[in-house]
């Protein structure tokens, strides 16, 4: 992979990676900073934030009139080093920002196929936690921690085959020893192919 080292986990599903410390503790300082002045959309049982694109959870899709604008110049950098790389065939169009308080989640789901390309990216910011994919097929299911500053790639099988879900907890099991969960927040970085 050119210019972003990927770091192999047996725990992921085929066509995932796992990238340990993509963004520096400074970047990750600076980016927390910048999205915690922006607004938040609080509609969800997560506060979450937009750019590029709204998806609308309700319809699961992405309209053409949905388009807010390019994306904001903070948040430019690391859409940059996703289309350099050859993980995307263009730099993301979308990034969605979520937040998750200790005891926040995200249900068991597949990004939206038809509003998405074929790779999905998720850069983890704050509180390391636990992320479970679970093969539709089979009912395997497999787990991986994501750490704070890592991103999480998922194509192939990973984006297709395997739903991934970030559980409803206060705490992960780290290394065999109870860990509470902090604040935690993402930002998933999508090509939008709206109709």
């Amino acid at each position: 992979m050119s210019e972003i080292q990927d770091k192999s986990f047996t725990n992921l599903p085929a066509g995932a990676a796992l990238i340990s410390e993509f963004v520096s503790s400074a970047r990750e300082a600076e980016l927390l900073e910048w999205v915690d002045c922006q607004n938040w959309r609080d509609d969800l049982r997560r506060r979450v934030q937009h750019y590029g694109w709204v998806y609308d959870y309700r319809a699961r899709h992405v309209s053409a009139d949905a388009y807010l604008g390019p994306l904001p110049p903070p948040l430019r950098a690391e859409c940059g080093r996703l289309g350099a790389s050859d993980m995307f065939d263009e730099q993301p169009s979308q990034i969605i920002v979520n937040e998750y308080e200790p005891g926040q989640g995200i249900a068991p789901h597949i990004d939206c196929v038809p509003c998405f390309g074929p790779v999905v990216a998720s850069l983890s910011l704050g509180s390391p936690c636990e992320i479970v994919f679970g093969n539709r097929t089979s009912g395997a299911r497999l787990s991986c921690m994501l750490e704070p500053r890592s991103l999480l790639v998922l194509g192939g099988p990973a984006r297709f085959e395997w739903t991934h879900t970030i559980p409803a907890r206060k705490s992960d099991m780290v290394e065999g020893v109870r860990t509470p969960r902090k604040r935690r927040v993402s930002l998933t970085y999508r090509t939008v192919l709206a109709d």
